[in-house]
């Protein structure tokens, strides 16, 4: 299988630990991919030019990363970070989504910066993205996901989050939220692979 990525994806970077924790990963080959160049294969393989894109043996294409991640998931027996039953499925499913929101609202902020000069950026818009990011941030202070039981799709996501404030702002998350460091710190722990595909350029 080949998994279309770049190495600051957040999203990729999910999936690339999901794959490290159900043992699957050997079975990839990452090749990168660019959002930005119109000529990249990328726009074929996701009409949407989004990353990350799986392509299976047979050709077919399967994203985003929540479906890729599933998909993955249902390759291995014995072992899972998506729950089946229960309020566990749909707690792991509503802590994915509250990560992949952040990490959106985050990426929003960065576009905003990045590809609009600075006499044209909207202020509300960029208060807009960063209350989103805020409000996730104090619930999860306030409640962190336990990390003493089985690992979910929504503690990868909820790292990956963290990981990519990290990476794009600095850090600065930190230091208002002392309880979260320490989560991310456990979960690191837990899982090498987190830092294991961290980006480093």
């Amino acid at each position: 299988m080949i998994l279309r990525s770049s190495d600051p994806s957040p999203f990729g970077r999910k999936v690339k630990i999901t794959a490290k924790i159900l043992g699957i990963y050997d079975h990839l080959t990452v090749e990168a991919a660019n959002t930005n160049d119109p000529a990249d294969s990328l726009r074929v393989q996701n009409p949407l030019g989004k990353l990350p894109v799986l392509i299976l043996d047979d050709g077919r294409k399967i994203y985003d990363s929540r479906v890729i991640c599933e998909y993955l998931d249902a390759q291995i027996d014995g072992k899972t970070l998506h729950p089946t039953n229960g309020n566990a499925r749909w707690d792991a499913l509503t802590l994915q989504a509250l990560g992949d929101g952040m990490i959106d609202a985050s990426i929003l902020q960065v576009y905003e910066t990045r590809m609009r000069p600075e006499e044209k950026r909207h202020a509300d818009w960029l208060s807009y993205q960063s209350d989103k990011v805020k409000r996730a941030l104090d619930q999860l202070e306030a409640n962190p996901p336990a990390l003493d039981g089985d690992l979910t799709i929504g503690h990868v996501a909820i790292a990956c989050a963290l990981g990519y404030l990290d990476l794009r702002f600095d850090g600065k998350w930190r230091s208002s939220y002392g309880g979260l460091v320490a989560w991310l710190d456990a979960f690191r722990a837990r899982v090498p692979a987190f830092d294991a595909t961290a980006f480093k350029g």
